[in-house]
């Protein structure tokens, strides 16, 4: 049995669906569609139910699941058992603020993963560090980039707010519009651009730093904001994202690195941000669109 398969299997059972156990694994949705197709021909069996919003694993997938898991520790075990301990190789990277728990915690988990006895500090960008994962525009001389994310922004609305009914949300709409803000965030400052250009002013009822805790407070109605469409944000029940008409705001996020004299420890790191860029390319292609994260 592919070992791989019983991977993607865990990862879309514990996502809930194909799409984020592409995101998790880093590979195109249909390499994970071919491999649970290849496993449940295997065991003669369907192990998901496929719906709109995802999928849900049947009576048969729910018995597989803690099999898997159980194959899958094991093997790992093996692993570190028979391999060789390495000196631990310390690595600073620096992390922008409101890149989402979520996927950072995937990519992270991969990092950690394929690299060897990796000692890896996490700090804020402007300190001193090896490698940072932050916004294209803020690359600095010497610097060399590889892209990770492309994240589109949507304005979030709580789920039954009058402005949902529509299908964009001009500028206009938002004077005196309740809004949660987040700082830093470029895309938080470029919409406060576009508002001062034209005049408008919204009520900020709150500020904060994180994108989860902003969802939270858009979900109780205390106010709209601005988010990066991502697939489990676009899925909640709790928020309705739209665009915001004539104004497209985006940023691509990724892993900034000495141009020279880059660390060996970081190989991992840029394998997996090139392998999730391409990912997203793939996507986007499918639907037609440029890729979103």
């Amino acid at each position: 049995m592919d070992v791989r398969s019983l991977r993607y299997f865990i990862a879309a059972y514990e996502g809930g669906s194909i799409s984020a156990a592409a995101r998790r694994c880093h590979v195109a949705q249909p390499s994970i569609s071919t491999a649970l197709a290849q496993l449940e021909a295997r065991l003669g069996t369907a192990l998901f139910e496929r719906h709109r919003r995802g999928i849900t694993a049947t009576e048969e997938g729910h018995r597989l699941y803690p099999l898997a898991r159980r194959v899958s520790e094991d093997l790992e075990a093996i692993t570190r058992q028979f391999r060789t301990p390495a000196p631990a190789t310390p690595v600073r990277l620096g992390l922008m603020r409101s890149l989402g728990a979520s996927r950072m915690t995937a990519l992270l988990k991969e990092v950690i993963g394929r690299s060897e006895n990796l000692a890896l500090t996490l700090v804020n960008p402007e300190e001193p560090c090896d490698a940072r994962i932050i916004g294209e525009q803020d690359l600095a001389p010497g610097e060399a980039f590889q892209p990770i994310w492309h994240d589109r922004y949507r304005l979030a609305l709580p789920t039954g707010h009058p402005l949902t009914r529509h299908a964009s949300v001009a500028l206009d709409d938002l004077a005196g519009l309740p809004m949660v803000w987040r700082r830093p965030c470029a895309a938080m400052e470029r919409l406060a651009e576009a508002l001062d250009g034209a005049g408008i002013r919204c009520q900020v009822r709150a500020h904060l730093r994180t994108i989860e805790y902003t969802l939270g407070l858009v979900a109780a109605g205390v106010g709209a904001s601005l988010v990066p469409a991502w697939p489990e944000i676009l899925e909640r029940h709790d928020v309705q994202c739209r665009p915001l008409r004539g104004l497209a705001i985006a940023q691509t996020v990724g892993v900034a690195y000495p141009a020279r004299h880059c660390s060996p420890a970081l190989a991992p790191l840029l394998a997996l941000g090139r392998e999730a860029w391409h990912t997203g390319a793939q996507s986007g292609a499918a639907a037609g669109t440029p890729a979103d994260s």
